[in-house]
């Protein structure tokens, strides 16, 4: 049975930051108040309630970054089939925890999805 959790403000901060470097607004992708933790929190990775991961759609955007251990670790934001946020994937090259959860500042930017005009 997944157990979900409130979204904390360093996860809401990412996600609307990814989201605008993809000129998204929440307002296209609102994210849900509740999210359940992937392999119990150890990356940092979660998945949105409301969203199946099953509806894999697409990512919106994939950044990297170094967490302070000095491993890369690469951030993912996808949606779903029905055009919600399926989930903030995070993977760190050594399958360690995640150390210090980043901040958009630190954040490269690898590829990103183009908005359909």
């Amino acid at each position: 049975m997944n157990k979900f959790r409130q979204i904390m403000e360093e996860e809401k901060t990412l996600v609307s930051f990814l989201l605008s470097e993809c000129n998204f607004t929440i307002q296209d992708y609102p994210f849900a108040e509740k999210v359940n933790e992937y392999e119990g929190g150890i990356m940092g990775s979660i998945n949105f309630a409301g969203s199946n991961p099953d509806l894999y759609d697409t990512d919106l955007i994939q950044a990297e970054y170094t967490d302070i251990d000095g491993v890369d670790v690469v951030i993912t934001l996808a949606r779903d089939k029905n055009n919600r946020l399926l989930d903030l994937d995070f993977w760190k090259m050594n399958f360690s925890k995640l150390v210090c959860y980043p901040v958009p500042h630190q954040l490269t930017i690898l590829r990103k999805i183009q908005p359909e005009v």
